[in-house]
């Protein structure tokens, strides 16, 4: 099993590697920079690097961990980035179905294609240990969320990871779970204390579970991820 040091999962499953920028939440990508690292090292799958790549040999390995665990689902690409086929996507979804002992937490920038998937491909409904999110990192991507809040899934969850801006006043019907973290490692961009709060506020208002996961920076262990406080660890009711 991988197991996981980002703070809002326990495990890391990755039948895709691979991704392409998509918007500037993406400038400091710490997958293609694991990539890259990766692929120095030699690792098998990662000898395309940060290319797009389906891994059919990793789809059964969630099946094979006996412990029940949260799994974020592709850590180091998007399930639905266009490259990725529907064909393969709907593996992993069967994997997910099958292997239901765990909690798979799926995340996209691409929410259109996901909820594309869902409604074309998935007949039955979606069992409540599949959780389906999107990222938003700055303003003009909060319609992000509406696409999301379309998405027929049981839980619905937002990273706002790196926050880049003051997202302002945003809904959050329909959504679940909302993460707040700062970007971390090389050239990360700083995020001001209100940004935060202010999501925070608006989770507590509405009722929405609020995880804190990093102030980021250089050396995020040296900032932490304390907010007002206290730690910030709420997860959604199933």
């Amino acid at each position: 099993m991988s197991k996981s040091k980002i703070e809002w999962t326990e495990a890391t499953w990755n039948p895709v590697t691979g991704c392409t920028k998509l918007s500037a939440g993406c400038k400091n990508c710490y997958a293609e920079r694991m990539s890259r690292r990766l692929q120095a090292m030699g690792n098998p799958n990662y000898t395309n690097g940060f290319d797009v790549t389906e891994h059919a040999h990793m789809l059964n390995k969630p099946k094979h961990w006996r412990k029940s665990q949260r799994i974020f689902v592709n850590s180091m690409s998007d399930l639905f980035h266009p490259e990725v086929s529907f064909d393969f996507i709907g593996k992993v979804f069967e994997t997910m179905r099958t292997a239901d002992h765990h909690i798979y937490q799926v995340l996209t920038k691409r929410p259109d294609r996901m909820l594309e998937y869902v409604t074309q491909r998935e007949v039955h409904a979606l069992p409540p240990h599949i959780w389906l999110g999107t990222s938003v990192e700055q303003r003009r991507w909060l319609d992000r969320i509406e696409v999301l809040r379309q998405v027929p899934a049981a839980i619905r969850f937002l990273s706002l990871e790196p926050l880049l801006e003051d997202l302002g006043s945003f809904n959050l019907n329909g959504i679940d779970w909302v993460i707040v973290g700062g970007e971390s490692g090389p050239g990360s961009r700083p995020m001001e204390p209100d940004w935060v709060t202010s999501i925070r506020d608006i989770c507590m208002d509405e009722s929405v579970a609020f995880f804190f996961k990093q102030w980021g920076g250089v050396n995020k262990s040296k900032t932490g991820r304390s907010l007002g406080g206290r730690t910030w660890d709420e997860m959604p009711q199933l």
